[in-house]
């Protein structure tokens, strides 16, 4: 049995490659286009015992991140005068659905400077396309 040198770095191409293809297969297809400003309601599988139903979780996307399998995003809303976030990985198993209410006209890719704002001062100009 002979053994065939192969440098480190071809090996670790190798095993990005195989990576690569793996996540590609784990990727949701039916993910709409969505972005920071856009008021989404996001369908969440939520296991209680034995049970499993789907919770409706709607709010404002305050930021987003494109890491392919890894992608997430937040949404913030305002529940009993307080406001909550929360993150999303967008393709995961948790996550069944999301569907876009309205798209917001913003100029910022991350709307942190939200959380500082109530009522009047954190509405967002819808986008008239």
């Amino acid at each position: 049995m002979t053994v065939i040198p192969v440098s480190e770095e071809k090996m670790s191409k190798v095993s990005q490659d195989i990576i690569k293809r793996i996540e590609q297969e784990q990727l949701k297809t039916d993910v709409p286009a969505f972005g920071p400003g856009d008021t989404v309601v996001v369908q969440v599988r939520v296991k209680e015992g034995d049970k499993e139903r789907l919770q409706a979780y709607e709010g404002v996307v305050i930021a987003k991140k494109n890491r392919g399998l890894h992608s997430s995003f937040t949404v913030r809303k305002i529940s009993s005068g307080e406001g909550v976030e929360r993150v999303f990985q967008t393709h995961s198993k948790q996550v069944d659905s999301i569907e876009v209410k309205r798209r917001g006209a913003v100029r910022r890719a991350k709307l942190y400077y939200l959380r500082g704002r109530t009522g009047k001062a954190a509405r967002i100009k819808e986008k008239l396309n």
